[in-house]
């Protein structure tokens, strides 16, 4: 296999590289006094940087990769999740005061605060499960598949090698590592595929000729109901749910806003990082649609979809700009992985062996968290081979489909336990455990749905997102009537974790953490995705 990239490619390549490593190094002399340095970059971050993370940590290489892929084989249905950005609204505006107000570093913390242990014990496991089933072996497995077709090596050197030197730095930096290389990161992100986006646009022959060469229906995001992969309803009341756990919910992304001075900054952060959400729609989804355009012109080839944004770098782009796309795409994969190290390190460090061992030296802790990450890869590894029986072997669809099943569950009850004080810590661990039941039938189901007839076979092939709503309600159910039939909680013991609970005190706080300009800017942004929404009927 040949890379793609000549000479100057990978000065340019070479040159991102050594700025990556610049930015790192300085961190890392910058050293962690503390867990609050080493996880939360000492809760000293501006709302840019937030914002920058955010977006950085959320586009990974699978959203690259994958968004792409999607573009060619199935238009703009997808869409719908990257207009989660107003989403990303309701943690800055609704959850993250009483995230900050609970002093907690982690999700499995606060629901601890808010509930009980074995509710943080549940989050905890089940987190560190879901990050190897999602983020970690998908990204490998995406950056693979980059790696490869552009520098001309085998999958596995390539997905192993980037996870090699992403981890040499998160381990040594930690928190402020990660955060301050994904800033750099999303700018050579955005500027690469803007890039391509431009060039794939003059290809084709303009926004017109675009629409014209794939049909209309490939621009359409509202599908029927009844269409097997994208049924609108699916994807706009299925989407938020999953989009609410991960956006306001997942240590994955709320730690990014955890690390705010105070509530005002991270809330910002949070703004920012909704106006960046809404490019991918632009720089990775649209580039995809213009890739099947341009195969049915003839002007390229692609074997499957995943491999849509590689080809379209190889084709496209001339000397020079292939290094700095190649350096933006293994920028998506670098900070995703860097993302998902950080935040298994804080979960296991902080949740599990901390709460084991409440003695053990700070310096003890981060040792243990950093070898608990070793073992999160290894397990991410092994887990692709499985995951490409799920989601039809696309991508981001695999990805979109397991986030379905184990999203419901933790969103019911952070979302009934922060608006309704009554829900008690009974409730939490019956509807957290009843879900992980569903879920692990769903994804058993569906890898053996051939084997399956009757009843199960139609459980099994239900759209992934409508199984999102059909799970939420389950789970909203059970939490209220777990609720209403045992006793109310210590009211005294939560307070300010719960509307209800909070005192004049804190009321007034809430009410001087924003400005009018917040106000605005937040408004502008659910304007805009009305917008898109509207555009995109076909």
């Amino acid at each position: 296999m040949n890379s793609v990239l000549d000479s100057f490619d990978w000065v340019v390549l070479g040159l991102y590289c050594l700025a990556l490593i610049g930015v790192a190094v300085w961190v890392i002399l910058q050293k962690n006094k503390n867990t609050e340095d080493y996880f939360l970059a000492g809760r000293n971050v501006g709302w840019f940087v937030i914002g920058a993370s955010i977006f950085a940590s959320n586009i990974g290489s699978e959203h690259v990769v994958g968004l792409a892929g999607t573009g060619a084989e199935s238009g703009m249905p997808m869409a719908h999740y990257e207009l989660h950005a107003w989403i990303v609204l309701l943690l800055g505006w609704l959850f993250l005061p009483f995230y900050i107000r609970s002093g907690s570093f982690t999700m499995p913390e606060f629901l601890e605060k808010r509930f009980d242990a074995k509710s943080r014990w549940f989050l905890s496991i089940f987190s560190l499960a879901g990050y190897v089933v999602t983020k970690v072996s998908v990204t490998i497995y995406a950056g693979g598949i980059v790696v490869s077709e552009l520098l001309g090596i085998p999958f596995w050197y390539g997905a192993i090698g980037i996870v090699v030197f992403t981890g040499i730095y998160t381990i040594l930096g930690g928190m402020k590592a990660v955060i301050y290389t994904e800033t750099l990161q999303t700018i050579i992100l955005i500027v690469g595929s803007i890039i391509i986006t431009y060039l794939g646009m003059q290809e084709v022959g303009g926004w017109a000729n675009l629409r014209e060469t794939v049909g209309s229906e490939h621009f359409n995001m509202w599908r029927p109901i009844n269409d097997p992969d994208f049924p609108w309803t699916g994807l706009l009341f299925g989407g938020t749910i999953v989009g609410i756990w991960y956006w306001c919910t997942d240590q994955y992304i709320v730690q990014r806003t955890l690390a705010a001075h105070n509530i005002k900054i991270g809330r910002r952060g949070a703004i920012f990082g909704a106006y960046l959400k809404i490019l991918p729609i632009f720089i990775f989804l649209i580039p995809g649609i213009i890739a099947f355009a341009l195969a049915k012109q003839g002007v390229l080839t692609y074997d499957k979809a995943d491999e849509v944004f590689p080809v379209l770098v190889k084709t496209l782009l001339p000397t020079g700009l292939k290094g700095l796309v190649a350096g933006g795409l293994m920028a998506a994969l670098m900070s995703s992985l860097a993302s998902v190290f950080n935040s298994c390190s804080t979960i296991f460090t902080i949740d599990i062996y901390k709460k084991l061992k409440p003695k053990m030296p700070e310096k003890q802790l981060l040792k243990i968290g950093r070898i608990a990450t070793a073992i999160v890869v290894f397990l991410g590894i092994v887990w692709i081979p499985i995951m490409e029986k799920i989601g039809g072997g696309t991508l981001y669809k695999y990805l979109q489909s397991v986030q379905s099943y184990i999203a419901p569950p933790i969103t019911a009850v952070f979302i009934l336990g922060i608006v309704w004080k009554r829900v008690n810590a009974k409730a939490a661990i019956v509807t957290l455990m009843s879900g992980l039941v569903v879920a692990a039938f769903r994804i058993t189901a569906e890898i053996n749905i051939d084997h399956l007839s009757g009843p199960l076979h139609t459980f099994a092939a239900i759209n992934f997102a409508h199984m999102a709503i059909f799970m939420f309600i389950l789970s909203v159910i059970i939490c209220v009537t777990v609720t209403l039939v045992t006793g109310a909680p210590d009211y005294a013991r939560i307070k300010g974790l719960a509307f209800g609970t909070l005192t004049q005190e804190q009321k007034q706080e809430n009410k001087d953490s924003f400005d009018l300009i917040d106000v605005i800017f937040s408004v502008i942004l659910v304007v805009v995705v009305v917008i898109i929404l509207t555009y995109f009927t076909g």
